[in-house]
């Protein structure tokens, strides 16, 4: 269960670059003047366990950084939210990845992240590599993959891990026509064990198929949440 009550992210953006080392050391100081950004305003939404749910909106409305508050990534500035159960988040390329070390190296690395046991680790590797399409690869260094290995092969270790609650956001859009269907099938698969997940993505295809109901999000603000074709319809008219 996801529960978020009136969330706001607040940032503060400087208008003038601060001074130079030579005004510093005169003592001269510029006067710091800022403008006010809020990322996020008064978000208020509850999930049920158990159910997938969509999130859209153009880009800069805010979801991503809705995201990152409900996997605890960083604070509201205001608010609270609740989330029942291990989070993974899944929210931008190799988070937790080393590039200097290799394929191989970072399942185990990433994995001890998401707390997989080691030995856990080791008698899934092969099948994360392959899901991944990197067993070729496993010796080189992620410095050299591309971003789409990247991506796949962190997606393919974090399916392997036991979540209760899992945050996407736009997983799907580096995916190649081998990938995508894969994925697509450990999303069936995650709806038939009752996970919860929440889906960020501009693809309303896949936001019709898999989530009853889908939050939108305009300008930081809770546009609507309920239908997902209704909202859907709501978005295509911003």
């Amino acid at each position: 269960m996801i529960e978020a009550k009136k969330i706001s992210k607040e940032y503060r953006i400087p208008h003038e670059k601060p001074g130079t080392l030579f005004e510093t050391i005169l003592g001269k100081e510029r006067k710091k003047t800022y403008e006010t950004f809020f990322a996020l305003k008064d978000v208020s939404f509850k999930t049920e366990g158990g159910e997938m749910v969509g999130l859209i909106g153009k880009n800069g409305s805010g979801k991503t950084t809705l995201l990152k508050i409900l996997g605890g990534i960083i604070a509201p500035t205001s608010g609270t939210c609740t989330v029942s159960g291990y989070v993974a988040p899944f929210l931008g390329l190799g988070i937790g990845f080393h590039y200097e070390l290799t394929a191989e190296e970072n399942v185990f690395l990433y994995g001890a992240i998401l707390g997989m046991a080691r030995q856990e680790i080791k008698e899934k590797l092969d099948s994360i590599l392959r899901f991944a399409g990197v067993e070729r690869f496993k010796d080189m260094k992620l410095k050299h993959f591309s971003s789409g290995m990247t991506n796949r092969l962190a997606f393919s270790l974090m399916s392997q891990t036991n979540f209760d609650v899992l945050l996407l956001d736009e997983i799907f859009a580096v995916g190649d026509k081998d990938f995508i269907p894969q994925s697509l099938a450990v999303l069936e698969n995650y709806k038939e064990r009752g996970k919860t997940v929440l889906i960020a993505s501009h693809n309303t295809g896949l936001l019709a198929r898999y989530c009853a109901r889908t939050l939108l999000l305009d300008k930081g603000s809770l546009k609507a949440f309920g239908n997902t074709e209704e909202v859907i319809r709501e978005y295509n008219t911003l």
